[in-house]
């Protein structure tokens, strides 16, 4: 069976002729910055099993610690695999990012020592504080935030390069599971917090951030940053909202999802297991 992914603007693009191995899904503070997402879940195959078809020289390269190097599409941010970094003959890939069942499901949470707050784990798989036992790497301490505290909640990516604050109230917070935002991060679904246009205030790092619109797409954007790839808040100015992304913040944002929306093109792979209500697309108009 062959597996096929790529990135959201399809500049990227991947296969695997082969069986994947440990899916999993990592809460370190690392993985949620670059996804921006509440978790991000990632699978192994053979280096020697996994090709590139395109995208080269589209593929940037953070090395967010001593010799871990998180790779993303410079044109649309997508969190991408690289077959030339690979680490004991496997190559990890976003789950979100294939196009194709992969035929394996997760098997556990790891860095659940590291989990947001504001987020609760409802199924019943394994869990471990950092690396599952047998796995010989060093564990990191978590990263500090970048800001001091402001009184609002305080965001930042992953290199540092760009921070920013919630002074809005929150008006909603959705996991979406559309195939865009699962593209865009490299997830299961997009974990997204919405508060005004003028309720975001960015700090520092305007020289970084990299704007991605669908071109088809009436709304659909991305927001990252250029040198690590995190995933930013984006202003909608039509709706008059701000999407932040869950994954970006450093502190509790006083708000927790509300509802699961677009599960009509959820994952294979993905199951919901919490009580909060679905909606096959676009949530109900408030």
């Amino acid at each position: 069976m062959t597996v096929h992914g790529s990135c959201l603007c399809g500049g990227v693009a991947w296969e695997v002729e082969g069986a994947f191995e440990f899916m999993h899904h990592c809460h370190c503070g690392r993985c949620r910055k670059l996804h921006g997402a509440l978790f991000a879940t990632d699978l192994m195959s053979r280096a020697s099993d996994t090709g590139l078809v395109r995208g080269q020289e589209l593929i940037a390269r953070f090395e967010s610690s001593p010799g871990s190097f998180r790779k993303f599409c410079r044109r649309c941010g997508s969190v991408v695999t690289d077959t030339e970094a690979a680490w004991q003959d496997f190559t990890f890939m976003p789950a979100g990012a294939l196009d194709d069942d992969p035929g394996i499901r997760p098997v556990g949470h790891i860095f659940v020592g590291s989990k947001a707050s504001w987020f609760d784990i409802t199924d019943d798989l394994p869990r471990f504080d950092d690396f599952p036992p047998g796995v010989d790497a060093s564990v990191l301490a978590d990263l500090a935030p970048s800001l001091a505290p402001t009184g609002a909640p305080r965001g930042s990516c992953l290199c540092g390069g760009v921070t920013f604050m919630v002074a809005g109230a929150p008006r909603a917070a959705y996991h979406c599971h559309c195939w865009r935002c699962r593209k865009a991060r490299g997830t299961a679904f997009a974990s997204n917090l919405l508060t005004g246009a003028d309720g975001f205030h960015l700090v520092q790092g305007e020289d970084l951030l990299v704007s991605y619109k669908v071109p088809e797409a009436r709304f659909f954007a991305t927001v990252f940053c250029a040198r690590c790839g995190s995933k930013m808040p984006r202003i909608s100015p039509e709706r008059g909202v701000t999407i932040v992304p869950l994954g970006s913040l450093d502190d509790d944002p006083g708000i927790r999802p509300q509802r699961h929306i677009y599960v009509g093109s959820k994952a294979a792979w993905d199951d919901i297991t919490d009580d909060l209500p679905q909606d096959v697309a676009a949530p109900p108009a408030t």
